[in-house]
């Protein structure tokens, strides 16, 4: 159901602190704070917080519709934290058509804050759970543009690390944005290996779940899979 209140009324006694969001900042708008957005309804939840449809109410994108993540500060750890300031990093930088685009992030004194595109298509994961199989058209047109996702991801030294359906999501036009970068690794060179255990078990390349070390291969494990 539609959420009936504004996000100024929850968030207008909190100090805001810009995060410097560098090119991304869509050119010619105001910096962005909680009181520049409505809420719509609630895309999803996690343990740290939610992802809420929003609407801009201001600026030169008023009206437009985005995805924002909320992520209250006091539910993250350390290490959780570390884990958004590097799916914020790698969004800001990365700049591709098929993965999911940054434009505001900013923080209160209780929250964080990623202001995302939305994408109305949803994702991989629920598509597949809807329909008995896709068209072979289908399937070549997501491998496709998902490799070359990675294949720019691993250009610019980052490991994906969560290769899985529930973060590929769907345009209108049936193109997939590739999401969620907590569990990325960020400049990996040459012979460079990571040891995290992280990822989605059933997805994880062999070298990563018997901690070995991986690199790079291990998206491509994930791919297959």
């Amino acid at each position: 159901s539609f959420l009936s209140f504004d996000v100024l009324s929850v968030y207008s006694d909190e100090q805001m602190h810009e995060i410097e969001i560098k090119e991304n900042t869509i050119k010619g708008c105001q910096k962005a704070d909680p009181s520049q957005f409505e809420l719509l309804k609630v895309l999803g939840q996690g343990s740290f917080g939610k992802v809420f449809l929003v609407r801009k109410i201001v600026g030169n994108d008023r009206g437009q519709l985005y995805a924002m993540k909320v992520l209250k500060k006091a539910k993250l750890k350390v290490r959780d934290r570390v884990r958004t300031k590097m799916e914020r990093n790698i969004l800001v930088d990365v700049n591709h058509p098929f993965i999911v685009k940054v434009y505001y992030a900013f923080q209160t004194d209780g929250n964080l804050y990623m202001v995302l595109a939305y994408l109305r298509g949803g994702d991989l994961f629920t598509r597949l759970s809807k329909e008995l199989m896709f068209t072979e058209d289908d399937v070549k047109i997501y491998l496709a543009e998902l490799a070359l996702s990675l294949d720019h991801l691993h250009s610019l030294g980052i490991i994906y690390r969560d290769l899985k359906p529930e973060n590929i999501l769907l345009d209108v036009d049936g193109h997939i944005a590739l999401t969620d970068f907590g569990l990325s690794k960020e400049s990996t060179e040459g012979s460079e290996k990571a040891y995290s255990f992280c990822g989605t078990v059933e997805y994880m390349a062999p070298e990563v779940v018997n901690r070995r070390g991986h690199d790079q291969s291990a998206d491509w494990w994930s791919f297959g899979v």
